[in-house]
């Protein structure tokens, strides 16, 4: 795909899973755009976030005749969201709440026997919290929220995968946690995704798991990488403010098969776009 820059490392193996991750801001005003991403990536499984949609409004025969039999689905109407789309049936899936809330911002499913691995792969898929405007949790309710949420994602037994476990954690975590994941560290230092607080509080769930951060693996800083321009730019690719707001993560027992990794900056450039652009990973071994 245009665009797009493809960090790849050695492997030959005879199993090779594909997974994207991807804000797509409404499933179903962007369907068009999701079936033509589909159709050039083949991902074997797309996890989208902020779906905007509820269960039972979610274009499952469309996607169907794109290939993906297998949903998982936590939706909503008008808000929030995710989904987990296959090709590859699951062993299970999962719904979890946080901060007392049934906002819809976490699903997982279990990948095992019946999509021909050996050994299981839980993925899990989040919509964290943007946060609001304001940084401040005494006058931003929002914000608050979203720091309640990054400490319950710390304390969450779920999200501490055992020494031998195989996992995944994909999603919107709405925070870019490095200088080089945002365009100016300085201007960006009191913005919502960029505060310290914020940046400490996905650090200590990363530590808390000891998830490795795939997509830094591949591209280390100093390198800038970024999945997300705002809508305010008139020319986005020109301008390229952008942050790194998405992740994949994986578990110790699987990152040193993590193949290659890809952030697909062409959707950005599609009609009526999302502001984030998929990211793609691909499991071998």
């Amino acid at each position: 795909m245009t665009d797009a820059v493809l960090w790849v490392r050695p492997y030959i193996s005879a199993m090779r899973l594909t997974i994207a991750t991807w804000n797509i801001n409404s499933v179903r005003f962007r369907i068009d755009t999701v079936a033509k991403f589909i159709k050039q990536a083949r991902p074997d499984v797309l996890c989208l976030q902020e779906t905007k949609c509820p269960d039972d409004a979610f274009p499952l025969k469309r996607l169907k005749r794109l290939g993906y039999e297998h949903v998982a689905l936590h939706g909503q109407k008008g808000y929030h969201g995710v989904a987990v789309l296959s090709r590859l049936p699951f062993e299970s899936f999962n719904l979890q709440n946080f901060c007392g809330k049934k906002d819809c911002r976490h699903v997982s499913v279990v990948l095992g026997e019946r999509a021909g691995l050996r050994d299981p792969i839980t993925i899990h898929n989040f919509y964290v919290p943007a946060g609001g405007d304001i940084a401040d949790p005494a006058v931003n309710d929002k914000f608050a929220h979203k720091l309640s949420f990054l400490d319950e994602m710390r304390d969450s037994i779920a999200l501490r995968p055992k020494a031998d476990e195989r996992a995944i954690l994909v999603g919107d975590l709405n925070v870019a946690p490095l200088e080089h994941d945002v365009w100016s560290h300085k201007q960006l230092l009191d913005v919502v995704s960029h505060t310290p607080i914020e940046c400490e509080k996905l650090t200590e769930i990363q530590k808390a798991g000891t998830w490795v951060d795939t997509m830094r693996a591949f591209v280390p800083e100093p390198e800038k990488l970024y999945t997300w321009w705002s809508y305010r730019a008139p020319d986005w690719k020109a301008a390229n403010k952008g942050r790194r707001l998405d992740h994949v993560w994986s578990s110790p027992a699987l990152a040193d098969r993590i193949a290659s990794m890809d952030v697909v900056k062409a959707p950005r450039g599609w009609a009526s776009p999302s502001d984030h652009v998929p990211v793609m990973a691909v499991v071998e071994g």
